[in-house]
């Protein structure tokens, strides 16, 4: 076997990173030229970097959820698209398992991988091109980024999830749901084409119309049968400005109700809710809706406000820019760094609820909520009308509307209060089930295969023949557990 000697030396902050140029496969493992084996398969030309120091494998085995630690055997930060391909190739030859990284923002291991390779795409970040319909960019490129990318142009995404921090490729792998859901679907429903590599490390490209079963396996597929790595994504006209509106209820149904009708009449631009913590104790709840606008048009306050249920004197109503609207949680992100919650464990639940059954679903759990069980962490209630989702791996409860239910928790770093919050998401999600709703799987719920099974039907055999056809082999992120 040829040595491939050309190996860069890399340094890492202080850290000398040893030069790896191959595999042994004997003792499964990594050889570098400090420990050259006699005999060992070339690792491939790369134009990034493979890292297999403990310090970077020690990183690459977390996630925001600091709930779940599986140590890979290698990290490769990318320097082109090519890498992806000859690093899946060259792990499906020596049978290694493959997890795509975007920002790591899975709570449960979902893109961690036990003894493999995990690909960092946040160095695959480049927007190629933005025109007045699309924007073809890298899978690791933040939201936030091609935001302010095309908003100098007047445009922007139709559908932002709530924190924009996240890599394109990341959301698009699991659904991408917002608070313009109710108009536009979720992200994948925005996607136009795909650039992906599969498991068998093909770079391949999928569209609607061209190989439309890898199209819509890899979009909502969860990772099983390709890496994103490019994606050309739809654009709409951006406005200047949002103005916000919160309004407080003191009954759910009231809320519920109020939301079902804006959605039907699209009388905000951005719908969602929240169940938040009473002053006297107790829970009340909270609608936040905007309205985009562009001077001198200006949204009618008493026409968007008219007929709505909400507790009359407590609304709050502001004017944003666009992007600071949809920046909002920054100030609150950059809080919990400094105070140091951000770096908690994060057991979070996320349900979408058939709407026939959200007030009983919802109020029961509620009624027995405490700060203590979200660590404070906010409760999430909107709603989406299912006639805007279009893609088959996105399950959702057949049902005209669904809402989606998340209790964003954080944890202290206490191993019995992790185990009740883990052991009552699941008991939430069962209970759910039982009502025909369906879990969002970017959450902290221990799923069996059986459970998976049960989650995709019924296009779980659409499931398990793109699998096999794109990822025979089994390669791409076990994380999710899924096969």
């Amino acid at each position: 076997m040829k040595h491939n000697a050309s190996r860069r030396q890399v340094l890492q902050g202080a850290i000398a990173i040893a030069i790896v140029v191959g595999f042994d496969l004997v003792n499964r493992e990594w050889v570098t030229s400090a420990s050259a084996a006699s005999e060992f398969e070339s690792l491939p030309p790369l134009d990034g970097i493979l890292y297999t120091d403990a310090t970077t494998r020690n990183a690459a085995a977390d996630d925001f959820g600091h709930l779940v630690r599986r140590y890979p055997t290698a990290l490769l930060k990318p320097g082109s698209v090519e890498d992806v391909v000859r690093i899946v190739r060259f792990a499906r030859s020596h049978k290694l398992k493959v997890a795509a990284r975007g920002q790591a923002h899975s709570t449960y291991g979902q893109s961690q991988v036990e003894a493999g390779i995990v690909i960092d795409m946040g160095t695959l970040n480049t927007i190629h091109s933005i025109d007045t319909q699309r924007a073809e960019v890298d899978a690791g490129l933040l939201w936030s980024q091609l935001l302010q990318s095309s908003l100098e142009r007047q445009l922007t995404p139709p559908v932002l999830t709530d924190y924009i921090e996240l890599s394109v490729g990341g959301t698009l792998a699991v659904g991408g749901i917002g608070g313009t859901s109710h108009r536009y679907g979720v992200q994948v429903d925005n996607v136009l084409s795909l650039q992906v590599v599969t498991g068998l490390g093909n770079l391949e490209t999928c569209s609607r119309t061209q190989n439309r079963d890898l199209f819509e396996a890899v979009l909502a597929g969860l990772g099983q049968c390709g890496i994103i790595v490019r994606a050309t994504v739809r654009l709409v006209p951006a406005a200047q400005n949002s103005r916000v509106f919160l309004l407080f209820y003191n009954e759910l149904a009231a809320l519920t109700g109020d939301q079902r009708l804006l959605i039907a009449q699209k009388r905000f631009d951005y719908v969602e809710g929240q169940v938040v913590a009473d002053a006297s104790g107790g829970w009340r709840y909270l609608l936040e809706a905007a309205s985009f606008y562009t001077p001198p048009n200006k949204p009618n306050n008493n026409s968007l406000l008219a007929g709505l249920s909400y507790s009359q004197g407590t609304e709050q109503i502001e004017d944003k820019s666009y992007f600071d609207f949809a920046n909002r949680l920054a100030p609150t992100v950059a809080f919990l760094k400094e105070n140091g919650a951000w770096f908690y464990p994060h057991p979070w639940l996320d349900l979408f609820v058939p709407a026939t059954v959200v007030d009983r679903f919802v109020g029961e759990i509620v009624s027995g909520l405490t700060l203590s069980d979200t660590g404070q962490g906010p409760v999430l209630l909107y709603p989406v009308p299912t006639d805007r989702l279009t893609l088959p791996l996105f399950r959702v409860p057949d049902e005209a509307v669904v809402f989606l239910f998340a209790i964003l928790r954080t944890a202290p770093p206490d191993a019995s209060a992790i185990a009740k919050m883990l052991a009552d998401n699941r008991t939430f999600f069962e209970r759910n089930r039982s009502l025909d709703g369906y879990r969002y799987p970017i959450d902290a719920v221990p799923f069996s295969q059986a459970d998976w099974k049960q989650h995709f039907h019924p296009v779980w055999g659409k499931l398990v023949s793109a699998k096999r056809r794109y990822d025979p082999d089994n390669l791409l992120t076990p994380g999710q557990g899924i096969f």
